[in-house]
């Protein structure tokens, strides 16, 4: 007889302590996390991101160095939606994370000087003259598998 795999029901969406580690120290364990948008023209685009970071218990923030880049140009249009990818596969962890939310820019100095500051040392030094702008995700659920666990969590 076959057993039957029901998925888990979607929780509240709050990044866990160590999911926001994660994302935070992504880069300097050499994990890339990719971003994809809809550009305005309505194709689809992908980068990676060095700068991605926990912004609060249901944000990420980027860093975007490039003020006219296709990202800012994208959600500032109206094509908000974006997906983070985060994957890792290791003897001491595996994790598949799916990030989808709405990104924003807020060009406020303190939400601009926070998220240059909690960018990893190499983002900053290609930002020396901070030029960058502070693009912020509020999430609307992160699906994947993390800390041996299935996600599903929705806002």
């Amino acid at each position: 007889m076959a057993t039957q795999h029901t998925s888990p029901a979607f929780t509240e969406l709050k990044l866990s302590a160590a999911l926001k580690e994660t994302v935070n120290t992504a880069l300097e364990r050499g994990r890339m996390i990719s971003v994809a948008y809809v550009s305005p023209d309505g194709r689809p685009e992908l980068s990676f991101r060095g700068s991605v970071q926990a912004y609060g218990d249901t944000e990420l923030a980027i860093r975007v160095r490039n003020p006219e880049g296709g990202i800012l140009k994208a959600v500032t249009s109206g094509h908000p939606h974006i997906a983070l990818l985060y994957g890792e596969l290791g003897a001491q962890s595996k994790a598949f994370v799916t990030f989808r939310g709405r990104g924003r820019v807020d060009s406020s100095e303190s939400v601009r000087r926070k998220v240059y500051d909690d960018s990893p040392t190499i983002e900053r030094n290609m930002d020396k003259d901070r030029k960058g702008v502070a693009l912020i995700i509020d999430l609307d659920s992160v699906e994947g598998f993390f800390g041996g666990s299935a996600l599903k969590m929705r806002r």
